[in-house]
């Protein structure tokens, strides 16, 4: 696995992000190293009991961390479309987890992975393929190629984490991203083994809202 790049300051510094735009306040300069990497933030909150979710967005694409980071602290915190904007009085609640994404492989089939060190991020159709071979005459042939090179791609991931969270299995996990993905089919074998899955790993730190005053308090 790649060199750890992950600390606490870019915990941290979602935090400074988000107080600075709920609060109108001027954004604290970052002082992290300002290497790129594919991103995600993640904000859980205890406001309301059990820990939950209350937000998570990324890029696959490999982003300088300080834009990054502060674009994604906002874009999860505020524009996830599951949930509504998290506002002031719920960030005491909350705590932030910044995952680094590494190590990105084209798996040899949808079960090529582990669960407990990959995440998952699979491509597929919304479509299924005719199986109606029986009736293979040259018209149904041309309509399949212009049915096959129409079809609708999309994709979804789940973080590393998220399979051992829920205590799926592999199977399991495949079907539940063809679900969060949009396919809404019967899902069949055949199905998945049709999508095109990449593995990845993930440098993960996650603090909360009062180890971050703590740390301010402290002038770290």
């Amino acid at each position: 696995m790649t060199k750890s790049a992950i600390n606490q300051d870019h915990c941290f510094y979602c935090f400074d992000v988000l107080l600075a735009h709920l609060e109108n306040k001027q954004l604290p300069k970052a002082t992290f190293a300002d290497d790129a990497y594919p991103l995600f933030v993640t904000w859980h909150t205890e406001m309301h009991g059990p820990r939950e979710l209350r937000g998570c967005i990324g890029n696959f694409n490999p982003m300088a961390l300080r834009k990054g980071l502060q674009q994604y602290a906002l874009t999860s915190a505020i524009h996830d479309r599951r949930f509504s904007p998290i506002k002031l009085a719920e960030v005491p609640y909350l705590d932030c987890a910044v995952s680094l994404l590494t190590d990105f492989e084209e798996a040899k089939d949808y079960l090529d992975w582990d669960i407990g060190t990959h995440g998952i991020w699979i491509e597929f159709s919304l479509t299924d393929d005719d199986d109606n071979d029986d009736k293979d005459n040259g018209l149904i042939a041309r309509r399949r190629r212009t049915s096959l090179s129409n079809k609708t791609k999309t994709t979804a991931t789940y973080l590393p984490e998220v399979m051992e969270e829920q205590g799926w299995t592999k199977e399991e996990a495949i079907d539940s991203l063809l679900r969060k993905g949009g396919y809404i089919g019967h899902i069949t074998k055949a199905k998945r083994q049709s999508i095109t899955l990449t593995r990845y790993q993930s440098q993960k730190m996650t603090r909360s809202y009062a180890v971050y005053r703590t740390h301010c308090a402290l002038g770290i």
